[in-house]
């Protein structure tokens, strides 16, 4: 079979089949902004590095300057790459970047003799049962059920969902495009707010107000809703700062509407999937909004869903402060060999 044409379900491979177990993995965790690499040995991950992807005009030259810079790096035979784009068949093309590759052909590029590659949130999947307490903050319901659906999903760049579910033979993350479904209001506000949103796009998808351009994309779209659309654009960072203390009611708004939308989605996933091992937030920009994410609307909007609300006030939700979870993800993907 081409190797181009082979699918592996949550994962695509290229090489021959071979345990990455005792030996050193290169992983990668690839999104539209940062370039996460590192070693894993047994149990243990380190030589971490964070590269810019707009540093580098393809995957390869990143992968060659993190070998370059990291001492071992260029020893690891074997990878796994996480990466923020649906992995079907061979090819991969990121959704929010511009790099694109065949498995196959990277893998030769770098003389690979193996080279694993995932969705980004398949990664975190893997990592929700290796997270201890001090990697997450629970953030209401009950206890989650051991043996349970687990939902992940996580706004950054993009906004990435997952499910965690149990089998015989232990858990299986489940690949999924959960971040481009198409997001509801439900009240007048929201709604007048995703209305002057459709205009710019042909689409707006949960992504489209839940990542990192999403929560500038409710600034401007509050701020022309109330007549002022001569605002100054911000970036999103610059957007949580100015919300910080609520020095700027236009941003304080559009936090609080990315919290409580995040809430809605949040508790689709729950209810689609049966989550009752609980639902994780992931993902770069909610663990930084800190407080104002735990005192935010997300909590009651997750769980506000008219009949089913009983359902889903024992179902837990907890986010995850580790700095590198889809490492952790990597490390349990390829330890499993």
């Amino acid at each position: 079979m081409d190797t181009d044409d082979a699918t592996a379900g949550t994962a695509e491979m290229a090489g021959e089949h071979s345990e990455m177990t005792g030996t050193t993995v290169l992983v990668a965790d690839l999104g539209a902004t940062n370039a996460r690499f590192a070693l894993v040995t047994g149990a243990e991950i380190h030589g971490v590095s964070v590269l810019s992807c707009a540093d580098f005009t393809d995957i390869g030259l990143a992968v060659d300057a993190y070998r370059a810079a990291t001492p071992g790096a260029a020893n690891a035979d074997r990878a796994a790459f996480a990466i923020a784009s649906p992995v079907v068949g061979g090819r991969v093309e990121m959704t929010n970047w511009s790099w694109s590759f065949s498995i196959a052909e990277l893998r030769d590029r770098l003389g690979l003799a193996r080279l694993e590659v995932m969705n980004d949130f398949v990664a975190v999947a893997h990592a929700i049962p290796a997270l201890t307490e001090a990697d997450r903050i629970a953030v209401g319901g009950g206890q989650p059920d051991e043996k349970g659906i687990v939902g992940i999903i996580g706004p950054g760049t993009g906004l990435g969902v997952s499910t965690l579910t149990p089998s015989p033979a232990g858990w299986v993350a489940l690949p999924g495009e959960g971040g481009h479904v198409t997001m509801a209001a439900v009240n007048d506000r929201e709604a007048a707010v995703l209305s002057w949103l459709r205009r710019r796009f042909e689409h707006v998808s949960a992504e489209r107000v839940l990542s990192g351009m999403g929560l500038a994309n409710l600034y401007e779209a509050i701020a022309a809703v109330d007549g002022q659309p001569d605002i100054r654009e911000l970036e999103p960072q610059e957007v949580s700062e100015a919300a910080r203390g609520g020095r700027d009611a236009v941003a304080v708004e559009a936090v609080e509407m990315f919290c409580a939308m995040l809430g809605t989605v949040a508790g689709n996933l729950a209810l689609t999937v049966g989550a009752h091992g609980g639902v994780y937030i992931a993902g770069g920009i909610v663990p930084k909004l800190g407080t104002m994410f735990l005192e935010s609307p997300f909590r009651q909007r997750f769980e506000a869903k008219g009949r089913l609300s009983d359902y889903l006030s024992g179902i837990p939700t907890d986010v995850v402060t580790h700095a590198f979870p889809a490492f952790l993800g990597l490390r349990e993907a390829v330890t499993e060999g």
